[in-house]
């Protein structure tokens, strides 16, 4: 009896190890172990969809595309333009708008496995985009809907990409940048998430075109690319999908309404 006694408490002692090592300094799982996914979608509205005398164009692009990212494989560590990472896809999503800002239509991605995380004081969003393309107050930026503890869902436009923390992207830190947007942060976050709020929804949205300058963009370029999109420690460092109205998602719905359902 003692023997069994003694073998089941090394079980319960190594599963007890298990489960502390998998969980985040809050108790919650690590955002790392998740299996996050960004899904390509465009949205083109029907005449009416954005207000009186609206419409949508086919004007809008989102693609994961070979070659146009910086290194898949090997995390920060894989620097571009090296030996080690010559054969490496380098995919990178490229979100592009080719005309006008008020066009009903955008481009984005659907992050996938972001469901049920629950925000507290420090959690952030973010990507790593290459510079010379579109980075402005309101493109590229996360649509975000969350339950907070009491009441009903709540929508966040989280950046965009301009009211983001930047710094050098490790992988290539003279040609690409790394934005932060912390989700309880009044100046990265509109509104404020209140902790304790769970993700009901989470998109990548560019809806800004070719008549929005930015400080890298003068002469309004419409296409920003993006690759290593963060989930609060999590990475989506390559994708599939090509989605430009003709093939691949499209979105029926205005994306800026996409805020869930209440559960």
């Amino acid at each position: 009896m003692h023997m069994r006694v003694s073998s089941v408490a090394r079980i319960i002692a190594v599963g007890m190890v298990v489960v502390v090592a998998a969980l985040g300094p809050t108790g919650a799982f690590a955002q790392p172990d998740r299996d996050l996914r960004a899904i390509p979608f465009v949205f083109i509205g029907n005449d009416g969809d954005c207000g009186p005398g609206t419409f949508g164009s086919h004007i809008v692009t989102s693609a994961w595309l070979g070659c146009r990212g910086l290194p898949d494989r090997g995390g920060d560590a894989a620097l571009n333009g090296v030996a080690a990472t010559k054969d490496d896809p380098h995919r990178g999503l490229l979100l592009s708008k080719n005309g006008p800002t008020p066009d009903c239509s955008s481009a984005g991605a659907r992050i996938v496995g972001a469901q049920g995380l629950t925000v507290d004081a420090t959690f952030a969003l973010g990507f790593d985009y290459r510079n010379g393309g579109h980075c402005g107050a309101g493109a590229p930026r996360f649509n975000l809907t969350v339950k907070p503890p009491t009441g009903p869902n709540t929508f966040h436009f989280v950046g965009g990409c301009a009211n983001g923390t930047q710094t050098p992207a490790p992988q290539d830190p003279t040609q690409w940048t790394r934005d932060r947007f912390v989700l309880t942060d009044p100046a990265q976050t509109f509104p404020p998430v209140v902790a304790g709020s769970r993700i009901v929804s989470l998109t990548i949205i560019y809806d800004e075109g070719t008549d929005t300058p930015s400080v890298q963009d003068p002469n309004g370029v419409g296409l920003a690319v993006v690759d290593n999109i963060f989930v609060n420690g999590a990475f989506v460092r390559t994708g599939n999908g090509i989605a430009d109205g003709t093939s691949g998602e499209v979105k029926r719905d205005r994306d800026d309404e996409d805020r869930g359902k209440d559960d």
